[in-house]
């Protein structure tokens, strides 16, 4: 594969540290890449070292003659006397654009509701992102550059974007770098990782549960201080493994060295004990909303809206923008009373709120983050046991040094997770999260879903976070068209209702019709927690076992034969992958000033993985003739 752009021993210095350190890194054709690390340890500043933005204090960043490099930053920029038709397709013709398919492609999927002519400055800043993301994927670009591309998106959007870049970005061409916390999209989308941290890029091979295999097994290994974060890895890979079937759709081989790691790794949520608890603190009447009609003044958001809420139901709530999830919410908290019908409480019932807006926070602005935390309580339960505010301060990602700064100089993802806190040591029945993904890592969402397993009580996400979702919720209820309803298939059938409203005319033609077969085709693959982890809803499980019931029709020369082909795979399998890790080492001890021999060890690497993608290809295929 051609080389695209790459770095060579790249040296950035902050005045109190090295933020990266002699960083070697190449992006090829085919390349699909997401970037992964913790806030502060430098992916946003890499990613504009690589687009040019920026320049190292050592180092040089090189470009093959004639690539353009296209850029999504998290800054979005309203121009005054601007238009939205204008930054995206510019002065050309309306016959013009409009007869590209993949202009239109991008404007159904990603601009649906705003209209071409409306100023920048009019925008929200969540269409304004939107705006500038489609400005970008209607260019001609060899590498493409995204930072936090999913911010703003719905899941819907998410999914459309996915299925977009997989199209866009095959494996043979162009390169793409993706920044982003949305651990489903990296799995959706990417065949490779860097994981930025301690000042160097480390690579992985595959997608974002290939990458938290891989470092469970470099954790293993590393002192006794990273035990704590392993444990923590290893639970998020016991839940990815025994999640939905297409994300563990991979080589026997590599099945079991999975199930291997994780030997007598618990569920992620005691279930049974944590129904008990909570039954106990609540009774068994929460809350029941009964044949709600819900909204403002003379307007009507929500109609006949009827939900039972149990004393440990963990509840994902799916919707787009705008169909009346915030008010669903309200009904919950009391904040808004129905228009008609009834919502019923529990007598023991209180219900606390974690806001995108951080409301909690703003009289804590001046005082440092142990007092405030001090004030609440001198210990929390945690599950079955008690903990100290100090302890769940370290389990959130609070270091020390960390916990003597005022909370009003705290990152936007260390004040969410501060507020999170604050919110539990109140101690409420039951527990709603808006929107708690936005500013954290990959690591401290993994550390926030991990106390969230032991909070025993009910448990409302709204969220776009795909992967959140079905991670901590195990029912999940879709608003759509002013109603509620559940679904039991979770994400993935909730993706194939809105495909349908948009095949019956329920939006403008071709306007996120993308999206919707993007995510009901599986762009990734993550199943809805609410049917069990299958990610199957009741409509497609017919499907699935019709597939299984033909998979049963090969004759007995013809299954012995898959069978013998299968077993010769997985022997090649095994034998490529330590011809890998053999070329892996012969790379790193090699001569980094020969150029010319580190290009024939990598392009014998490419040869070999290559190879494997397309035996992994047919191992599936066999599998699935196998039954």
């Amino acid at each position: 594969m051609a080389h695209l752009l790459g770095t060579q021993s790249l040296h950035v210095s902050l005045p109190d540290r090295v933020l990266l350190d002699d960083i070697t890194v190449g992006i090829d054709e085919g390349d699909r890449i997401g970037v992964v690390g913790r806030n502060g340890d430098g992916k946003s500043t890499l990613l504009r070292l690589l687009a040019g933005l920026t320049t190292p204090d050592e180092g040089r960043v090189t470009v093959r003659g004639g690539v353009r490099v296209g850029v999504l930053s998290q800054q979005d920029e309203a121009t005054a006397d601007t238009t939205v038709r204008h930054r995206v397709v510019g002065d050309r013709p309306e016959f013009e654009w409009a007869s590209d398919p993949r202009i239109r492609d991008v404007l159904s999927g990603l601009l649906e509701g705003i209209d071409l002519e409306s100023p920048l400055t009019a925008l929200s800043g969540g269409q304004l992102r939107r705006v500038h993301l489609a400005e970008l994927l209607v260019g001609d670009w060899d590498v493409l550059l995204l930072d936090e591309p999913t911010n703003h998106l719905d899941v819907e959007g998410i999914s459309w974007l996915a299925e977009h870049l997989r199209r866009r970005w095959s494996r043979k061409d162009g390169g793409l770098v993706v920044i982003t916390h949305d651990r489903w999209f990296l799995d959706a989308v990417c065949t490779r990782m860097w994981e930025v941290h301690d000042g160097i890029v480390e690579p992985f091979e595959g997608g974002y549960a290939a990458y938290v295999l891989q470092r469970v097994e470099r954790d293993r290994q590393t002192a006794a201080i990273e035990s704590k974060r392993q444990n923590l890895m290893r639970k998020e890979l016991a839940w990815l493994r025994r999640g939905a079937p297409a994300r563990t759709s991979k080589p026997k081989f590599r099945i079991d060295a999975a199930n291997e790691l994780i030997a007598g790794e618990p569920p992620v949520r005691d279930s049974v004990a944590l129904t008990q608890l909570a039954t106990s603190r609540l009774g068994r009447d929460v809350i029941d909303v009964l044949d709600v009609d819900a909204g403002y003044g003379d307007v009507t958001v929500l109609r006949d809206v009827t939900v039972h809420i149990g004393p440990a139901d963990r509840i994902g709530v799916l919707g787009p923008n705008g169909a009346g999830k915030s008010t669903l919410l309200a009904l919950i908290t009391g904040e808004l009373e129905p228009q008609a019908g009834r919502v019923k409480k529990g007598k023991t019932v209180t219900v606390r709120q974690v806001t995108q807006q951080l409301e909690g926070l703003q009289q804590h602005l001046d005082s440092r983050v142990s007092d405030v935390v001090g004030r609440y309580r001198t210990t929390f339960r945690s599950g079955k046991d008690e903990v100290t505010p100090g302890q769940l301060l370290e389990r959130l990602g609070f270091t020390p040094a960390h916990q003597k700064v005022k909370v009003g100089a705290l990152s936007g993802g260390q004040q969410r997770r501060l507020d999170l806190l604050l919110t539990l040591l109140d101690e409420p029945n039951i527990l709603v999260l808006d929107e708690p993904t936005n500013d954290m890592d990959t690591d401290m969402l993994a550390a926030m879903e991990d106390l969230l397993d032991t909070w025993p009580g009910p448990l409302l996400v709204v969220s776009h976070d795909r992967y959140l979702l079905e991670r901590v919720t195990d029912i999940q209820y879709a608003v759509l068209d002013g109603t509620v309803r559940h679904v039991p298939g979770g994400v993935e059938q909730y993706l194939e209702l809105r495909a349908a409203q948009t095949a019956a005319g329920a939006r403008p033609t071709g306007i996120g019709g993308a999206a919707g077969s993007g995510g009901a085709g599986g762009a990734g693959g993550a199943g809805g927690a609410g049917s069990g982890g299958s990610g199957r809803s009741p409509a497609s499980a017919p499907a699935a076992g019709s597939s299984a019931a033909g998979a049963s029709t090969l004759s007995g020369p013809e299954s012995h034969a898959a069978q013998k082909e299968l077993g010769a795979v997985e022997r090649r399998m095994q034998k490529l992958e330590r011809q890998t890790t053999s070329l892996h080492t012969k790379l790193a001890d090699h001569d980094q000033s020969d150029y010319v021999g580190l290009a024939e060890i990598t392009a014998q690497l490419r040869e070999v993985e290559g190879e494997i993608e397309a035996l992994e290809e047919r191992w599936l295929e066999l599998s699935e003739l196998l039954g």
